[in-house]
C-alpha cells in the first residue's frame, strides 16, 4: 500500500497581489503614445483658433478706435495731435475707453495714434500697434495675414491695414 501523500498547502498569497491584475509597462506605453498622437493632432487646431480670436479682437479694436477718431474729426474739424505710445491723445478722453486704449493689445505692444506720419507714403491718420519695453511686439506672420484678410486685401504692404515704419501694424484711417 502506498502511503497517503502529505497534504500540500498552496503558497500563501498576499490578498493585495493575488488576483488583482495591474497594467503592464507595455500597456501604459501604448496609452501614452495614443495620447501623444491625439495631442499632436489637436494642438495646431487650438493654435489656429487662438490666432483667429486674437485677430478678431484686434480688427474690432481698430474699427472701434477708427470710428472714435473719425467722430472726433467730424466734430472738431481735424484729427487730434500726435500722442506718445499708449497715451490717449488730448481731447480723445470722451471718445475712447481708457482701459481699452492703454492695455497691451492681444498680439503684444500698445495702441498708438499716428497723425501726419510717413509709413511708406504720407498717412494723415492711423492707429498703429507699437512695441514697448513693457509690452514687446512679436511678429506672427499668420496673425498679420488674418488681420489683413479681415480688414481688406490680404496684403500687409497695401490697403488700409499695412506694415508701417519698423514693421508696426498700422490701420490707416485717412491717407
Amino acid at each position: 500500500m502506498s502511503s497517503p501523500e502529505p497534504h500540500r498547502q498552496k503558497p500563501h498569497r498576499h490578498p493585495r497581489f493575488g488576483s488583482v491584475r495591474g497594467f503592464t509597462l507595455v500597456e501604459i506605453l501604448v496609452v501614452v503614445v495614443i495620447i501623444s498622437l491625439l495631442a499632436m493632432v489637436a494642438i495646431p487646431g487650438v493654435q489656429i483658433v487662438q490666432r483667429r480670436a486674437k485677430s478678431s479682437a484686434i480688427v474690432n479694436d481698430f474699427r472701434v478706435f477708427a470710428t472714435a477718431f473719425e467722430t472726433y474729426a467730424q466734430e472738431k474739424g481735424a484729427f487730434p495731435a500726435e500722442a506718445a505710445v499708449g497715451d490717449i491723445p488730448v481731447g480723445m478722453e470722451a471718445y475712447l475707453k481708457s482701459d481699452a486704449w492703454k492695455r497691451t493689445t492681444p498680439m503684444g505692444g500698445h495702441y498708438n495714434w499716428e497723425k501726419d506720419q510717413l509709413h511708406g507714403g504720407p498717412i494723415k491718420a492711423a492707429v498703429a500697434i507699437t512695441g514697448t519695453a513693457d509690452a514687446p511686439l512679436p511678429y506672427d506672420v499668420n496673425l498679420l495675414l488674418d488681420i489683413d484678410k479681415a480688414i481688406d486685401d490680404g496684403n500687409p504692404l497695401t490697403g488700409n491695414f499695412r506694415l508701417g515704419v519698423e514693421m508696426c501694424p498700422l490701420f490707416v484711417i485717412e491717407r
